[in-house]
């Protein structure tokens, strides 16, 4: 999931990652990982297991960050289908990765640094 904040309300994570903030914790069908202060970013994902690295040109003042899968059992890829993915086509309209659902696709990236 791609965020331009780390002050993230628990619906948007919610909504970007597939867990649910409750009062036991963060849930996810049958699991529930506790959050002993309540839900922030940071503590959130750590506890989840989950990367946040700078997405951006500016590493030492990003505008985007990158917030990963969890990985609870130690795993990094959780299941073979890749979340959505909505990026520009080259006119400028909006792409989904979803709409190639059911077909084979690699994804190539590249980063400068």
């Amino acid at each position: 999931m791609l965020v331009d904040s780390l002050n993230m309300d628990p619906e948007a994570f919610h909504e970007g990652t597939g867990w649910e903030i409750k009062p036991e914790g963060a849930c996810k069908g049958d699991v529930c990982v506790p959050l002993p202060d309540g839900f922030d970013l940071r503590s959130t994902a750590e506890r989840l297991g989950m990367a946040i690295v700078p997405a951006s040109d500016d590493d030492a003042d990003p505008r985007m960050w990158a917030v990963g899968p969890e990985s609870l059992t130690g795993r990094a890829l959780v299941s073979a289908e890749a979340p959505e993915l909505v990026l520009q086509d080259l006119d400028g309209n909006p792409w989904r990765l979803s709409s190639m659902r059911g077909k084979k696709v690699l994804l190539v990236a590249w980063a400068p640094y």
